[in-house]
């Protein structure tokens, strides 16, 4: 593990900070305005057949399709390193994702969905396994890929993934717009301890 600089501290303090202050105000399942007027905007606006085919394959890329992109990296990567470290990343994410929403006890959405969904709904598990899934992923290429162009085009196209997959668990209306802020804020600070505690491992 790397030093820890005072500034990184500071950031993940105040992170934490507001992901607790946004668990307070969702436990018991309350739903803000913004909530209903986030999905009201899409639902208006946005639900259309063909953009539902897209959401509903888009939304696996954050759930089912993780494992079977993990299995093709440890299958074709030469470093077996980097390779355990997103397994174990993947496994981590989800397993600290189930443990909050059990905690959080958050009910889903209950009108309008478009696909069927269980458990509870704080934080998104898509959300938060995604963003931390291709967020490492983006900290990888940036680690590694020497090409500029490339580094610059994975991250633009994975970040794209991570945004997309979170739309996609409102519009299919098995998330709260919060619940998806809470994954991404969650994961953020996820990404940022499982970052630092890897990268020594994987420097060796």
């Amino acid at each position: 593990m790397k030093k820890v600089s005072n500034k990184y501290l500071i950031i993940i303090t105040i992170l934490i900070c507001l992901f607790l202050e946004l668990c307070i105000h969702v436990y018991g399942s309350h739903v803000f305005n913004i909530d209903n007027s986030i999905y009201n905007f899409i639902s208006k606006y946005f639900i259309r057949n063909n953009i539902t085919s897209l959401m509903k394959l888009i939304t696996y890329f954050g759930n089912q399709l993780l494992f079977v992109i993990t299995i093709v990296i440890l299958i074709m990567s030469k470093n077996k390193k980097i390779s355990y470290s997103i397994i174990i990343n993947l496994i981590c994410s989800f397993s600290v994702n189930q443990v909050v929403k059990f905690i959080i006890r958050r009910n889903r959405p209950n009108i309008n969905r478009i696909v069927s969904a269980s458990g509870f709904s704080f934080p998104s598990g898509h959300s938060m396994v995604s963003f931390a899934y291709y967020g490492y992923l983006i900290y990888l290429v940036n680690k590694y890929v020497k090409d500029k162009n490339k580094r610059i085009t994975y991250t633009i196209l994975l970040s794209l993934l991570i945004f997309f997959i979170g739309f996609s668990r409102i519009y299919l209306g098995v998330h709260y717009f919060t619940d998806v802020i809470g994954g991404y804020l969650f994961a953020l600070i996820y990404l940022l301890i499982y970052v630092n505690i890897i990268n020594g491992y994987l420097d060796k």
